[in-house]
């Protein structure tokens, strides 16, 4: 069997162009464009990276962009202050706080202090809380929809199909299983405490792993014809990994995501389009005032 190799990069280059485009019809319609801003608290390596990506894209793509830096300090009630003045600010259309945040600061509390419709990273309640409903809501966590739209582009039929989600996060595993189940497939939740991976996975038409533990699936766990997604994430002698050993995979799963080149390159873009809805989001609340 031909196993097809599902690339991120090309996908989340043509949302790109799709996005800059968008943009540049908004100034030159409005003179004006989305703007996201992002918070980051302390001086974490790996978040000052994520956050010069994301600045790096906006920039790409003609979207503003501000990061507020706040000290490592910074404690619970300061961060939520920097958000409350965000969103009372008509400029900015996103907030994104970077996470995680430190150990003294109350993570949901932040999160949930964001204006439902700037909340480009779908974390707050009454986004979720729509998706758990099965009612449209705003924004959905950018992995999420980063996954789901590298499935719609392989044109894979999911309706009726047993799907395997490895993962019980609110980022990705919930609101991945929320939407597989919304194209009427059936989901299997797994997790750390999940008895008989391996037999429940060879029952799955579609895997979609984010544990972020190397090898955690190989060939000889999933079904012939399978649909791949590896949404974890790890680093092993200074490369990344992936939760599926792709190598032993290929020949038998149908459609298969690598690491890295797979998921990552689309949670960015997912972002990106967030912000850009949310533009539209607030212009149309503010025309109806």
């Amino acid at each position: 069997m031909q196993t097809n190799i599902i690339n991120g990069r090309e996908v989340a280059a043509a949302l790109q162009q799709e996005v800059a485009r968008e943009v540049e019809a908004i100034r030159v319609r409005d003179g004006s464009a989305p703007k996201l801003a992002v918070i980051l608290v302390g001086e974490d390596p790996a978040s000052q990276i994520y956050v010069r990506n994301k600045s790096r894209m906006c920039g790409k793509l003609g979207i503003l962009q501000d990061t507020i830096l706040l000290p490592d300090t910074a404690t619970t009630g300061q961060v939520m202050q920097k958000v409350e003045e965000l969103n009372r600010d008509k400029s900015v259309n996103g907030i994104l706080v970077q996470l995680p945040l430190p150990g003294q600061i109350d993570e949901n509390k932040v999160t949930q202090s964001i204006d439902p419709l700037k909340d480009v990273d779908g974390f707050h309640i009454a986004n979720a809380g729509k998706l758990l409903m099965g009612i449209d809501g705003e924004f959905v966590s950018c992995t999420a929809e980063g996954i789901m739209e590298l499935i719609r582009r392989t044109g894979y039929d999911l309706d009726g199909a047993v799907c395997a989600v490895i993962g019980r996060s609110s980022t990705v595993g919930r609101p991945v299983s929320m939407m597989l189940q919304r194209q009427n497939a059936t989901v299997i939740m797994c997790h750390s405490h999940t008895r008989n991976l391996k037999e429940l996975l060879r029952q799955a038409d579609v895997v979609v792993s984010a544990v972020g533990k190397p090898d955690l699936i190989d060939g000889s766990m999933i079904k012939e014809g399978a649909l791949i997604i590896d949404a974890g994430i790890s680093r092993v002698g200074g490369h990344l990994a992936g939760d599926v050993d792709m190598q032993s995979c290929m020949g038998r799963a149908g459609y298969i995501t690598p690491v890295p080149g797979g998921v990552g390159p689309m949670t960015i873009i997912m972002l990106m389009k967030n912000c850009l809805k949310a533009y539209y989001l607030q212009q149309q609340m503010q025309a109806g005032q």
